[in-house]
C-alpha cells in the first residue's frame, strides 16, 4: 500500500502485471525541495535471515506502538533497493534503521548523521541489499532530491546464517533500545509521536499479518522438523558419494 497518512505505513506498491514497485505518489512534494515536510522512517533489510532483519522489526514496533502526525511516512523497505528512490526523494527528514557491520560487540547501536552515512552503510557490506542502498543514497543526491537531515540507528547483528530464523535476545534487546533512540530523534524533528491504545489492523500494518515478528517467531518448524542447515538426506548422500569418489 501506498503512504498517505501517518496511519498507513507501506510496502512499497508493487504493479500487479510488471510486480515493479509503483510510487502512489500520495506523499510526493511538489514545488522546491525547501518545501518538503515528510519525515521518512525507514527499515531496511531481510527478516528470512536472523539479526538482518532488525532494521524492518525496528519499523514495525514503531507502528504497533505509537501514531505519528499526518507527515511522517514508516516504511518496511525490506530489500527493494533502488525502488526505495522515490522515498527518499520525498524526505525532508529520513531515519534508517539497519543491521550494520560495525566491527563491535553484537547487540552495539551506533548512531551515524548525514553525509557518514553512506560511507557506514559500505564500509562492510553483510548483504547485497547495503550495496543497494548506498545506490539509493546516491542517486537521490544525483536528482536534486536529497533530504536535509539523515540518521542512521544500526545494530551490529550476532547471527546472520539462520535462514528462517529471527532477531537473537542480544539484538531483540538492542531493538528496545533503539525505539526510544527514533523517539528522541522523530520528536526533535516534530513528528508528534503518541502511545497507541491499541495496535493497528492488519489492514495498516507495515508488516504482514503472516510475517509479523509474533507469527513469524510462532509459525517456525523444530530442528527436528526442519533441518536447520539442510535436508539431512540429501547432506548424508553427498558426503556418501565424496567419500567413494577417487582421489585425484
Amino acid at each position: 500500500m501506498g503512504p498517505t497518512s501517518a496511519e498507513s505505513t507501506c510496502h512499497p506498491t508493487r504493479d500487479a502485471a510488471t510486480g515493479f514497485v509503483q510510487d502512489t505518489g500520495a506523499a510526493t512534494p511538489s514545488g522546491d525541495a525547501d518545501d518538503r515536510q515528510e519525515i521518512v522512517v525507514l527499515g531496511i533489510g531481510n527478516v528470512l535471515w536472523a539479526d538482518e532483519g532488525f532494521g524492518v522489526r525496528c519499523v514495525e514496533a514503531l507502528q504497533q506502538r505509537y501514531t505519528f502526525a499526518p507527515h511522517v511516512t514508516l516504511v518496511d523497505g525490506g530489500t527493494q533497493g533502488l525502488y526505495l528512490v522515490p522515498y527518499v526523494n520525498r524526505a525532508r527528514r529520513l531515519l534508517i534503521l539497519d543491521a550494520v557491520d560495525y566491527g563491535l560487540a553484537p547487540g552495539t547501536l551506533k548512531r551515524v548523521e548525514d553525509d557518514d552515512v553512506p560511507r557506514f552503510l559500505g564500509a562492510k557490506k553483510m548483504s547485497l541489499h547495503q550495496t543497494g542502498f548506498q545506490e539509493v543514497l546516491s542517486l537521490a543526491q544525483l536528482t536534486g532530491r536529497y533530504p536535509q537531515s539523515v540518521l542512521l540507528i544500526g545494530c551490529q547483528p550476532e547471527e546472520l546464517e539462520d535462514f528462517g530464523g529471527s532477531l537473537r535476545p542480544g539484538t531483540k534487546a538492542a531493538l528496545e533500545r533503539a525505539i526510544p533512540m527514533a523517539l528522541e530523534q522523530l520528536v526533535a524533528w516534530g513528528a508528534e509521536p503518541v502511545r497507541r491504545a491499541e495496535p493497528p489492523g492488519d489492514r495498516e500494518a507495515v508488516t504482514g499479518r503472516e510475517l509479523s515478528l509474533h507469527a513469524y517467531e510462532a509459525g517456525r518448524p523444530s530442528e527436528q522438523a526442519a533441518c536447520r542447515i539442510g535436508d539431512e538426506r540429501f547432506l548424508a548422500t553427498v558426503q556418501a558419494a565424496h567419500a567413494g569418489a577417487p582421489r585425484a
